[in-house]
């Protein structure tokens, strides 16, 4: 090969081409392997752009399973890879997906096992307003595709709860605005979880002071709140963004507790609003709808009970308005018993009239009687010989005797037959324990003290349990007029 100039070919020693390497005379540069080279430019692109800050957008966010952020930044021209390691990642204030413009701070470096150069991101944010704003109406536009702001999701907010429960900072204007309100309104237990509503770790606070409020028990040490207050003072959009989390939003809408959202004054809007089941324009709104105003209830109440009282009274009015319509169209109690007067002088009259005609009508016919001893003495006469004429018959009284006589013997003869003496005089024998008579056997095993049995010329004790004596068997009796039976 000849050589026409020394700057034709700077590869070219002018030695000829060999199958093996062989170093040159006068050569001080060894051949590098892979990893050296690979180092030296890491060296190089680390030393030289040791901090970046680069714009760009979004691309193939992923997370690996190890906790790395894995990403792409690109323009319209250009895409380099990037990186986050696990341990910046917490620092983010937003949740990284693709579309999202950012400026990224960080280093560049190299890959050797891919032979690329990408950037090693140490802080992320997102570049200006605008996009913080596209991000948030992303953001809300999945969110709402899911239905976690549906209205028909909302709950009717308790009247006058016992108890609520504020997640905000404890430290700020917020609480004592919403406490000096609810003590204006209608004084209400309170219990505050202190959250940071601003910076790193503000959303997951605010997210687990939310679900810490639902999972407390209703009657445990600490009392389960009928309402939440999700609250937070005015700022920047950027000073909000805790609230637009999803982290946040997907907290409240879950919350078996009902929830008043009051971040930020009456012109600022978070994605924690659409999914509380009530929005308040200012911390001080929400204690004003969270609890009615007491006097207004106490008004309110007497308004119920004098309305009650008028109307437990209104029947009674009416009653008494139509009795006296109805008594001033009944008549005059002297217009009912005139009739009835009259005719008691009618008949009072007519009455004394009578009397006077049968005096008249009396002493007429007394005075037509004639009363004489003779007459009397007859009568007397008369009444004797009646008298004489009836006689008494012996038979009506000793008939009536007789039949008496007979049920006597009749009831004697069976009290005869029915004495439980009577068969004694026949050889029989009463036997009694405790001075009851001894109907079955049974009785006679169940009696503890001693037996007793009465005879037609005395009584015996027998102690119960000894036994008896036995009798001989008698031989049976020859019948009248011929031999005994053999048995």
């Amino acid at each position: 090969m000849t050589r026409n100039s020394p700057y034709d070919d700077p590869y070219d020693d002018g030695a000829e081409d060999t199958l093996l390497a062989a170093s040159t005379p006068g050569d001080n540069s060894a051949p590098l392997s892979i990893t050296e080279i690979s180092q030296a430019l890491k060296r190089t692109v680390e030393d030289r752009f040791g901090f970046v800050r680069l714009r760009g957008e979004l691309s193939g966010v992923k997370r690996a399973a190890s906790g790395h952020l894995y990403l792409a930044l690109k323009d319209e021209k250009a895409v380099l890879d990037g990186v986050m390691w696990r341990s910046a990642v917490p620092r983010l204030a937003f949740q990284p997906e693709d579309g999202i413009e950012v400026v990224a701070s960080g280093k560049l470096t190299t890959y050797p096992g891919r032979s690329k150069y990408q950037i090693v991101i140490e802080r992320m944010e997102i570049a200006g307003e605008g996009a913080l704003l596209a991000l948030l109406e992303k953001t809300k536009a999945r969110l709402e595709a899911e239905g976690l702001f549906d209205p028909a999701r909302k709950r009717t907010l308790p009247f006058a709860p016992r108890t609520i429960g504020v997640v905000t900072s404890p430290t700020g204007a917020v609480i004592r605005d919403i406490l000096h309100r609810l003590e204006d309104r209608f004084p209400t237990r309170v219990i505050v979880w202190p959250v940071v509503v601003q910076g790193e770790g503000a959303a997951k606070q605010v997210a687990d002071a939310v679900r810490g409020f639902g999972a407390l028990e209703p009657n445990g040490p600490v009392p389960r709140p009928d309402l939440l207050i999700v609250a937070r003072g005015g700022g920047s959009i950027e000073d909000l963004w805790s609230f637009n989390e999803e982290i946040v939003v997907r907290a409240v809408a879950e919350s078996p507790i009902p929830v008043i959202s009051a971040v930020g004054h009456e012109t600022d809007t978070t994605l924690c609003d659409y999914a509380a089941d009530r929005r308040a324009p200012t911390p001080t709104a929400a204690a004003e709808i969270a609890v009615p105003v007491l006097r207004e209830l106490s008004a309110f109440i007497d308004d119920l009970a004098l309305r009650q009282k008028k109307c437990a009274l209104r029947p009674v009015e009416l009653g008494r308005e139509r009795l006296a319509a109805r008594a001033d169209r009944l008549p005059k109690a002297e217009q009912l018993l005139q009739p009835q007067a009259q005719r008691l002088d009618e008949l009072g009259e007519r009455l004394r009239r009578g009397l006077v005609d049968r005096a008249a009508k009396g002493r007429e016919k007394l005075a037509d009687l004639r009363l004489s001893p003779a007459i009397l003495r007859g009568n007397l006469r008369d009444a004797r010989q009646r008298l004489s004429a009836a006689r008494l018959v012996p038979a009506l009284v000793t008939r009536p005797l007789a039949e008496k006589r007979e049920r006597l013997a009749a009831l004697e003869r069976l009290r005869l037959q029915l004495d439980p003496k009577a068969p004694l005089q026949r050889g029989y024998a009463l036997v009694c324990a405790e001075g009851h008579p001894v109907i079955a056997s049974r009785d006679v095993a169940a009696a503890q003290a001693s037996l007793t049995l009465e005879f037609a010329d005395g009584t015996l004790q027998v102690v119960p349990g000894t036994a008896p004596r036995k009798s001989p068997k008698r031989a049976p009796r020859a019948p009248e007029g011929g031999q005994p039976k053999l048995l």
